[in-house]
This record gives structure tokens, sequence and C-alpha cells, in this order.
């Protein structure tokens, strides 16, 4: 009897283009697009892995890295000879950044998005519509959708948000897990309740409404649960989180709530599982020694609150250490193994490798 099909993965977060930026030396263009032993996600390891597109994060670090709280950013990461590093029950938010800094960052990494796609020659697109990621899908090119964790860059009149807009910005947390000028981001701590604060500000409500008139998706991931019930009231658009994970079986206060999903369930939106091992252990840890099979478990109680058009994946590559077994991109046929093991029909594993996003993306950039 033939495999199955290769099944192509949409994605719903990864944070290459910020290793690309932070490189202290090379070329960041040919280092996507050559593949090289570095980071989770380029060119090579894709294709090796079928991963086939996904939301291309903007991500503007905090000013001071010494003082910022431990997150999915491997920069941020402290390890222990055993590869460990604590959960971090109670730590302070990390500062802020300052909005012209973030615009200079935010410009430069879009700019390096579109450099990666020209060098390419055809086999990295820059997607504004699912009509074309769909037409990457059927050619074999990578599908990169622009998104930006966290709004700092955006000014009070929004300007720059029709400009980035323009430039094919489709994604955008309001916040990333720090207070700006939007709102208040949920903090990185195990156990905690996503209640850790004030919500969305006036200013941020607006922004809301502005990317709904804009059809660009909102992204609760790095939301307080305040802000995402500020969202879940203001917004016209299915509630999505791109990269989280469910509270019941981690509970970490970047997770979400049973009240959440269905919250989210009932907006037709979308959850992406997380890959980062602090978000999948029920302690919390930074542990590379974490089963895969805990994304597994993730995704099935995921399926049972949100139904099967509810679930996709949100990686975190290149942003989050993730299980050994899993390494990096070339590893996702394993994941999608382990879920065929489990007994999932090929119908439902192609909806929560690409489907799923696909039917999210169209109700909200219709």
């Amino acid at each position: 009897m033939p495999s199955p099909r290769r099944i192509p993965i949409f994605d719903g977060h990864n944070d290459a283009l910020l290793r690309l930026h932070r490189r202290s030396g090379g070329d960041p263009v040919a280092a996507f697009l050559q593949g090289e032993d570095k980071g989770q996600l380029d060119l090579a390891k894709a294709r090796k892995g079928g991963f086939a597109g996904g939301l291309f994060a903007i991500f503007v670090p905090s000013p001071d890295r010494k003082t910022a709280a431990p997150s999915e950013k491997p920069a941020a990461q402290a390890s222990d000879a055993a590869g460990q590093t604590p959960n971090f029950a109670s730590v302070p938010s990390p500062p802020g950044v300052d909005p012209i800094e973030a615009q200079r960052i935010v410009f430069a990494m879009t700019a390096l998005l579109y450099r990666i796609a020209r060098a390419s020659r055809g086999r990295v697109r820059v997607c504004r519509t699912v009509g074309d990621i769909e037409t990457c899908l059927d050619r074999g090119a990578l599908a990169a959708v622009l998104h930006i964790e966290g709004a700092e860059a955006i000014d009070t009149n929004f300007e720059v948000l029709e400009v980035l807009h323009a430039a094919g910005l489709r994604s955008l947390g309001p916040v990333w897990s720090r207070p700006n000028a939007f709102g208040y981001g949920v903090p990185f701590r195990c156990p905690s309740s996503p209640d850790t604060g004030p919500g969305l500000t006036d200013l941020g409500k607006d922004l809301i409404r502005a990317c709904n008139r804009l059809k660009i998706l909102i992204d609760l991931s790095h939301l307080n649960e305040r802000g995402f019930w500020d969202v879940a009231e203001l917004s016209n658009a299915p509630l999505v989180a791109t990269h989280s994970n469910a509270h019941a079986i981690s509970p970490h206060s970047r997770n979400l709530t049973g009240r959440q999903l269905a919250a989210i369930r009932e907006s037709k939106g979308l959850v992406g599982v997380n890959f980062a091992v602090s978000f999948l252990r029920p302690d919390g840890r930074h542990d590379k020694n974490t089963p895969l099979d805990l994304i597994v478990q993730h995704a099935e109680y995921l399926l049972d609150h949100l139904g099967e058009d509810g679930v996709g994946f949100g990686s975190d590559f290149d942003g989050a250490m993730v299980p050994d077994e899993l390494g990096d991109a070339t590893g996702l046929p394993k994941l999608v193994q382990a879920l065929r093991k489990r007994g999932h029909s090929q119908n439902l594993i192609e909806k929560l490798c690409f489907r799923n996003w696909l039917r999210v993306l169209g109700r909200t950039w219709k």
C-alpha cells in the first residue's frame, strides 16, 4: 500500500525574521535561502519538513534583555547544565520599547522579508490573500504572511498601520508580553491565571476597530485575559490565538482557559498549538526533553473544546525551545505521524495542518 501523501503545513507563528535580523555577520538572505546549521526554520528545513508557509512575525526586542522576563525568545532563555530553566512563578514584565526605534526595526525586518522573496526567484512569496497562499501550495513556493507581534511601531493616528497594511501586513498582535500604549501583555508565569491586570487602553480599542476596518487578523496570544475579553467584545472578526495552548494541561499565564476557548469557538476562530516546551508542560519548565506527544495532547484537548475546524499549529520556531524529539521544521513529519498513530483521519490532519488556517484567514480577510 502506498504511503499517505505529504500534507503541507501552514503555521501560525515563527520568529525566523528575528533570528536573521539579529545575525552578527554574513548575509541573512542567503542564510535563509541556502539553509544553515543555526536556527529552526529556513527554506531548506521548510522543504524537508513540509513547512509550506505561515505567519512570519516581526518582533521588537525589549531594550535591556538582562532585565527582561524569560520568554519563548531564544536570547532570553538561560539554561542549566541539564538543558532546563525554572518555571519562573513570578517575574516582572519586560521593559517597553521606544516607538521610533520600534518603527526602525519593523521596517528593517519587513524589508528583509521582501529581500528574501525577491532573491528567492519565486521560491518564497509574500502573500496578502488566501488565493496567494493557495497558489504557493500548488506551486511548491513558501507562503509568507507578514505579522507583527506587539504594536509599539504603530502611531496614535494609525498612519503607520495603513502603510504597513499596504506593504502586506495581514496579522497583528496588539501587545507582546509587556505593556504598551495599546494594552497590557500577559507576563510569563507558571502556574498562573491569564487574568494578570488591565486589558486594552482606549487607544488599544481604537486599534482593534482599525484592524477590523483593514481586515487585519488580531492575534490574542500575548494579551492577558481582560484584553482578550476587550477584543471579544469589540471585534467583528473570528477570535484567533496564533500560538497558544490549553491552560487545563499547562497552567501557564500564556495559555487559554476553557471560557476563552468557548468564546473562540463561538466566533468560529482558531488556536494554533504552540510547540514551546514551557507552554506544553504542566510544570512550565524550559526542558528540551519534553515528549512530542504533549503537542498532540494539547491539540486533542483543543479539538474537544473548539471542534475540528478550530485548531491549527503555531510552532514558534526560532522563538522557542521546542521538544528535542521535534528539533526544528525538519521534524514536522514526526508530528504528523504521531497524529496518525493516535487514529486521527487524513481529513482531520489536513485541517490541523493547513485547511483550518486557510478557512479562518479567508473569513478574516474577506
